[in-house]
């Protein structure tokens, strides 16, 4: 199935989209990376086209004068990051049309195959029931067969309780990186609080929130027998207009939450209904949107 992940028109959109991922934290063992500091240690790598927001200290003001295009200067630095990819494997996600799960882990191969490419570290993490397993960190573009193994052995079951995931990656990183949740967050758990947590010890987290289109707009009426996908119990609802208004009320309170942790903490946040082409959300990602 791994082979459904990417394709290469895909790949080859990443290709050019990867330059511009930037990761805010540092995990500061040895390796390659593009540094947002300039120092005798630094080796020169490329030039990239200045963004809105991007530290003029680094722009090329030689290549600006020749060509009139403003530049930036990439370097090569002794540092090393880890992009940890967690992945939501609980029931909710094996739902929808095409399921949740599917599109979790396209996103997460796509953000996998950008930190490889980039000469990033990406580690893949199931979430369920707390953090269910954890790979070893990968690198390099030759280890993208295997990223998308791990992202293919994932299989939704049961429960799921993030914040305990998420502090669980916490505790196990020796060192900050790049942390991307990726879920439905249809959770009851303190789920804000834990990511409180990974920012205060210097994580650059990526939300990102798969939603199947009947969770944005339910198109069901009257009586219904609804089978939580989690634990199996059978609840019997009648879905008016009341509701339905209700259960919109609610997810919204939910994506205005993740909204203002986002908004708190720095963090990049989007919003990816399962029909939206994924390159627009892999987009909006990349310039670290809050949706």
């Amino acid at each position: 199935m791994s082979g459904t992940l990417l394709d290469p028109a895909f790949t080859r959109e990443l290709e050019a989209l990867r330059r511009r991922l930037r990761v805010r934290a540092r995990s500061g063992t040895g390796g390659d990376h593009v540094a947002s500091r300039r120092g005798s240690s630094a080796e020169f790598l490329e030039h990239r086209p200045y963004a809105p927001g991007d530290d003029l200290r680094r722009m090329d003001w030689l290549a600006f004068a020749r060509t009139g295009e403003p530049v930036l200067k990439l370097f090569r630095a002794e540092e090393d990051v880890v992009v940890r990819l967690v992945v939501d494997g609980s029931g909710s996600l094996d739902t929808g049309d095409p399921p949740k799960i599917q599109v979790a882990k396209r996103v997460a191969a796509a953000i996998g195959y950008m930190a490889l490419a980039s000469s990033e570290r990406a580690q893949v993490l199931a979430a369920g029931d707390g953090l269910v397993r954890m790979r070893e960190p990968l690198r390099g573009r030759g280890a993208l067969a295997k990223l998308l193994r791990e992202l293919d052995s994932i299989v939704p079951a049961k429960g799921t309780n993030l914040a305990s995931a998420i502090d669980g990656v916490v505790l196990r990183s020796p060192r900050p990186g790049m942390l991307v949740v990726i879920s439905d967050f249809l959770d009851a758990g303190p789920f804000d609080a834990a990511l409180g947590r990974a920012a205060s010890a210097g994580h650059d987290l990526g939300l990102i929130q798969v939603l199947a289109p009947e969770e944005l707009e339910p198109p069901w009426d009257g009586d219904l027998a609804l089978e939580d996908a989690e634990t199996g119990d059978v609840l019997e609802v009648t879905l008016d207009a009341r509701a339905v208004e209700a259960y919109l009320a609610r997810l919204g309170g939910l994506i205005a939450l993740l909204r203002s942790t986002a908004k708190r903490h720095g963090a990049t946040y989007v919003r990816l209904p399962t029909v939206e082409p994924l390159l627009e959300a892999v987009r909006r990602f990349v310039a670290r949107a809050v949706d």
